[in-house]
């Protein structure tokens, strides 16, 4: 029993023909939409490549960059043979490629459901890959001087304004590592020197922060030196009071960042594949409504249409034989030329 099996006739096959070439165009709109989100995915994401572990893929990006470009060649194809199925002249050239096409179109639907989902569940890639480079990126906050790292406290001092955080986790952060350079401490000082002594490392560690960790909306003027020292401030209270600090780590914030964006395209993603799997269903009833016109030369002769010409059960038991007897015939192939050489290396021996 064919899956759904419809009857058409010359208005309803006009219509159908019609509505499949809007479709294609409006999907090809999608297509220049999905390009464009990838593009600035990925612009994004090399904005802050210098925050992210050096293991940070593209993938996702260029998914939807690929999608976008094949909605584009694909959907105006299809909407010039539905424009062409009109004219029975024209869309006689279509018909031996139409089947192959269908094919390919099920085969990048299928490409185009796990780049949506993709999209869902980059999250926790793109975690471990933030934790890591922006870990690496707050050693190198205090290399001004270093080439190749010199733009680092610019990169992370204006993450954390726009961002509105504060290290990698939180502002503890800051305090396990030696942000401040040599360049501007005084060694000939005696706080200085028991510092760097009291580590093991010979790290200059404080209990500060960067200017860039301030929150601007507090009342207070900024504690970012001697931030656990109650009795460095008046009125302080490290424990209880809530500091003028962002509280937010700059890994949950870009995570929460990109996440949202991906999400968003991901759903995106999906309605493109919703819209091109409705495309690929109506461009088979279309094929087969026009394959089983019984009179060719009476255009207005009713037809019958449907996407499975037996039930899916049948559909994937006729394919699965086809497939084994594809890799039979293989088989039979390269046993019979093994065959054939063997005979050939056995007559050089006799000669010989």
């Amino acid at each position: 029993m064919a899956v759904m099996k419809f009857k058409f006739n010359q208005k309803k096959r006009v219509k159908l023909a019609q509505g499949l070439w809007l479709m294609n165009w409006f999907s090809v709109f999608a297509g220049i939409v999905v390009f464009a989100m990838g593009l600035f995915l990925k612009i994004e994401l090399r904005k802050r490549s210098d925050l992210m572990d050096n293991s940070e893929s593209h993938f996702v990006p260029n998914c939807l960059i690929l999608v976008g470009l094949l909605c584009c060649a694909f959907n105006g194809f299809a909407g010039k043979i539905c424009y062409d199925s009109l004219d029975p002249t024209k869309f006689a050239k279509w018909k031996p490629i139409l089947k192959l096409y269908l094919m390919v179109c099920f085969i990048f639907n299928i490409f185009i459901f796990f780049v949506a989902l993709f999209c869902f569940l980059m999250r926790g890639s793109l975690d471990a890959t933030l934790a890591k480079g922006l870990k690496s990126g707050m050693k190198f906050y205090r290399d001004t001087d270093t080439p190749g790292r010199c733009f680092m406290k610019k990169t992370l001092d204006m993450l954390q304004i726009e961002f509105k955080c504060c290290g990698n986790n939180g502002f503890r952060d800051w305090f396990e590592i030696q942000w401040i350079s040599n360049r501007y401490l005084d060694f000939a000082s005696k706080e200085v020197k028991d510092r760097i002594k009291s580590n093991v490392d010979g790290r200059y560690l404080v209990d500060g922060v960067p200017f860039s960790c301030c929150n601007p909306s507090s009342p207070r003027p900024c504690i970012q030196y001697q931030v656990s020292n109650n009795s460095a401030h008046y009125s302080y209270d490290y424990q209880t009071e809530e500091l003028n600090l962002w509280n937010r780590g700059c890994r949950e914030a870009l995570l929460k960042y990109y996440s949202s964006m991906m999400s968003s395209m991901g759903v995106v993603v999906l309605l493109v594949y919703i819209l091109e799997v409705s495309i690929m269903i109506g461009l088979r009833l279309l094929h087969t409504s026009l394959e089983s016109i019984t009179n060719p030369e009476d255009p207005d002769c009713e037809s019958e249409g449907w996407v499975l010409e037996k039930s899916f059960k049948e559909t994937m038991k006729s394919t699965m034989e086809n497939l084994k007897k594809m890799g039979k015939v293989n088989q039979v192939e390269a046993q019979g030329a093994e065959g054939e050489g063997g005979t050939k290396t056995q007559a050089v021996t006799t000669v010989s």
